[in-house]
């Protein structure tokens, strides 16, 4: 008996130890798997420092692209959201364990997709290498491809896309983490390191608002990437809510306000001057020579030509500019009608394919959880589930630049105010005594002219100015024939 009271207490007492362990265990895991409840306030993490898409402004409130996406979302979703934006590591880390909702601007990945769920991109982010200015004028430093940074000193921001990016490819390369964007290109700017991987528009918009003059982008060595919203899943009701209302905003153009608002002046417009300038001078001191030589001809002539050239430019000149626009407005126009129809059906049907999709989407997750990975249109489901959306909502927006285009076309051609007024036109028309160049024009052709009418002509409700057009024309076109035959 006391011999076996030492072995009794041992058992119990690793007993005892075990459950504490799986008591630390299971509330660890209750608290990383975490939900969001049904009318609760759902929190929104975000990159404090991050613009123009998530940053907190002087006052320390959150804003920018992503910022106010998601209010216009909660608007339109009825939905109450908290905004807790930090240093992204730690960001990271709250979403992992669970004290974060929904991230509102995260870049796709396939790692990532094992453990989170993400909604349509609302952005596609592209992802530059930054170098000094003094680098690049010897024009060695330019990167295209992932192999040119390996050797290389490169500041990447901590727990951000190119940070896991460059892990997965295991770059054989140095590199030095820093929390934010900006300090990856004060660092740079300051003279440390090589190459700084940060986001293309947030490179762009610090640059400028830091004055960091003597950096640059070299090149990009990713394509572009789904930028949008994600959930640890699990989670995915939070997430049908924030991919439901983008479908939304989408579809009113509230996105796209928002887009040029914040993202359009900092995309790159117009002609880069500074390259083609070399170019242009040497063009324009060409030009100016040749002009020069047709001035001085043209003076030599000026005084034989004059009298004719006043006349075709005052006369048929008129004519013929008139003529050839409206035709181009009829061609424009009939164009822009025949592209219109079939992309009407276009706009109208996407909607319903899309909602259908949606409709039909847990039905094919559920037959792929329970019978693996199957077919469609010869892509894995597993794949196509990811893609599918992106696809629909591109063609969708395809469709729509379609009718802007068209609209743009159809504003090309201004319908004007035509006088229809009915009207007994060809007596109108020759009431008027005829001008000198109807005189001029008709003597040189024949000298047996003559006009009459018959009695009571009936009214005609037509446009008086475009049915005297026609008039003119076919009379140009007897004066021409009788002029040829002699």
């Amino acid at each position: 008996m006391s011999c076996s009271f030492p072995y009794r207490f041992f058992a119990q007492l690793c007993l005892g130890f075990v459950l504490l362990l799986g008591w630390a265990s299971v509330g660890q895991t209750a608290e990383g798997l975490h939900r969001h409840q049904p009318g609760s306030k759902i929190i929104v993490g975000g990159d404090r420092y991050y613009p123009p898409y998530e940053y907190l402004d002087e006052d320390g409130r959150p804003t920018g692209f992503n910022v106010e996406l998601t209010r216009a979302i909660a608007e339109v979703m009825g939905v109450e959201v908290e905004f807790r934006l930090g240093p992204w590591d730690e960001i990271r880390r709250d979403f992992d364990a669970g004290r974060i909702d929904v991230l509102q601007g995260i870049v796709y990945t396939k790692s990532r997709s094992q453990k989170y769920a993400f909604s349509p991109p609302h952005n596609i982010l592209h992802e530059s290498v930054f170098a000094r200015r003094g680098k690049t004028e010897r024009g060695v430093y330019s990167v295209s491809s992932l192999d040119q940074l390996s050797g290389k000193e490169l500041i990447v921001q901590k727990s951000g896309f190119m940070y896991d990016y460059l892990l997965e490819h295991k770059l054989d390369a140095k590199f030095f983490f820093v929390d934010t964007h900006a300090a990856a290109l004060r660092l740079l700017a300051s003279g440390e390191h090589d190459y700084a991987l940060v986001g293309n528009l947030p490179g762009l918009y610090l640059g400028k608002e830091l004055g960091l003059s003597n950096i640059e982008p070299v090149g990009k060595v990713t394509a572009g990437e789904r930028y949008g919203y994600a959930v640890v899943k699990g989670n995915e009701d939070v997430l049908a809510i924030f991919s439901e209302g983008l479908a939304i905003l989408k579809n009113t153009g509230k996105h796209q306000q928002l887009y040029d608002k914040w993202l359009g002046p900092l995309e790159p417009r117009g002609i880069p001057w500074k390259k083609i300038a070399p170019i242009l001078g040497g063009a324009l001191g060409i030009l100016g020579v040749i002009l020069f030589s047709i001035m001085v001809w043209n003076r030599m002539l000026k005084r034989e030509v004059a009298r004719r050239a006043r006349e075709l430019q005052q006369h048929q000149q008129q004519l013929i500019q008139a003529d050839k626009m409206a035709s181009l407005g009829i061609l424009v126009s009939g164009v822009a009608h025949e592209i219109n129809n079939p992309n009407s059906l276009a706009l109208l049907n996407m909607p319903i394919v899309i909602a259908a999709y949606e409709d039909s989407r847990d039905i094919l997750d559920e037959y792929y959880r329970n019978n693996d990975d199957f077919s469609v249109a010869g892509i894995d489901y597993s794949r196509m589930r990811d893609e599918l959306p992106q696809m629909l909502a591109e063609m969708f927006d395809g469709a729509k630049r379609i009718k802007r285009i068209v609209d743009d076309l159809k504003d090309f051609v201004p319908p004007g105010r035509a006088d229809l007024r009915s009207r007994p036109w060809i007596s109108m028309l020759w009431s008027r005594p005829p001008s000198d160049w109807w005189e001029n024009s008709i003597h040189k052709a024949t000298q047996n002219f003559s006009q009459s009418y018959a009695t009571e002509l009936p009214l005609v409700n037509a446009n008086s100015q475009r049915i005297e057009q026609v008039v003119v024309n076919l009379l140009l076109e007897c004066l021409s024939g009788a002029a040829g035959s002699g």
